[in-house]
């Protein structure tokens, strides 16, 4: 085996509504610590799954044809400078696998998104983690940080766990102030959550000037396919080639294939969501400044919470009340917990369990 993986810390998702029934026997469970979409997805979607669910019994398209297709005229790219991921994670994996040697380094923040240093480690590569500068990716200071070693940087951008986003500007200073031999990586996971903001940087602009850039985004997070992991990248077609040798074929199911498309099918249908998404997102918000609770602001659909010291426990008491939220320990922040925006009804029983637990 090899003996440095024993000292990297596994991923730990948030914990499933099954489990928590099946460990307190209790029915009705409010999940809100994994950023997911509480909704199900289109009419559309769930009805082409059916459809596609008679054809499981073949191989998947493992170029992801029609999605390709469809993904390159909706953002205006060349259909080889788009690459497809078991979920944007696995993009991460392809990055660094095909981009950086031994004795390279990768350079990213902290807090940030905790596969990034998982993904390196586990590959042997050294990673750099810059401290994040009120909550937000400091960029000069990461370029400061740039070495003759170093060759590839992730940007979580909006960045999971603090919400927090570097804009237009930023970006571009950040990018002419790198050497030419450093790629860059934006995780756009949440881009449809924050490309409402005027200085948001287009970063689709900077593959089509051929820089070395690659962005990742997921069918994941907005249109509420987390369970079928479906994740795109865009890039140029250089970039793609080389990470295309690491992908394992097939690695997109054929229903998650048919799932995206059905959801760019359903645009109406995500909209209506996501305007009630902002309004329990402001009731959330509303109702942590009448409580005195601090929460940092947010482009995503979840709120980095500071409860304190107890913030441990209060995530203990949630859970046996039948609320999951994400307690940040493992990002490094232990007085805080980050919450999802729910259905309005979630919500509403979060805070009155929340109330309860803070007198």
């Amino acid at each position: 085996m090899r003996k440095y993986l024993y000292s990297i810390a596994s991923y730990k998702p948030g914990k499933p509504v099954e489990e928590l029934q099946r460990e307190l026997g209790i029915s009705r469970i409010v999940k809100l610590a994994s950023n997911e979409n509480p909704f199900p997805p289109s009419p559309l979607v769930r009805r082409r799954i059916c459809e596609a669910a008679n054809r499981i019994n073949r191989y998947p398209e493992s170029s992801v044809f029609y999605l390709r297709k469809r993904l390159a005229a909706e953002f205006s790219v060349d259909e080889n400078e788009i690459i497809f991921g078991n979920g944007s994670d696995e993009l991460i994996v392809f990055a660094v696998r095909s981009l950086v040697s031994p004795g390279d380094e990768i350079l990213t923040a902290i807090p940030t998104f905790l596969i990034y240093k998982i993904a390196s480690m586990v590959e042997g590569i050294s990673i750099r983690e810059i401290p994040m500068k009120d909550f937000k990716y400091d960029l000069k200071a990461i370029a400061s940080a740039v070495s003759s070693n170093t060759k590839l940087i992730f940007i979580a951008n909006p960045d999971n766990p603090t919400g927090s986003y570097v804009n237009k500007s930023e970006v571009e200073s950040f990018l002419a102030s790198l050497p030419s031999d450093v790629f860059v990586f934006f995780d756009e996971a949440y881009f449809e959550f924050a490309r409402e903001m005027d200085d948001w940087p287009d970063t689709l602009s900077y593959v089509k000037e051929k820089r070395n850039v690659i962005v990742s985004r997921t069918f994941s997070k907005y249109y509420g396919l987390a369970g079928l992991r479906i994740g795109y990248g865009f890039a140029r077609r250089d970039i793609i080639d080389i990470m295309n040798k690491v992908r394992e074929p097939f690695n997109v199911n054929s229903i998650a294939q048919t799932a995206a498309l059905a959801a760019l099918d359903s645009k109406q249908y995500y909209e209506k969501l996501y305007r009630v998404f902002k309004k329990e997102k402001r009731f959330l918000e509303n109702t942590f400044r009448k409580l005195r609770v601090e929460f940092l602001p947010s482009v995503t659909n979840f709120l980095l919470v500071k409860i304190g010291n107890n913030a441990s426990d209060l995530v203990e008491a949630l859970l046996k009340r039948g609320i999951i939220v994400r307690h940040m320990k493992a990002w490094g922040m232990p007085e805080f917990i980050r919450v999802t925006v729910g259905q309005p009804g979630e919500n509403r029983r979060f805070i009155k369990e929340l109330k309860r637990l803070l007198k």
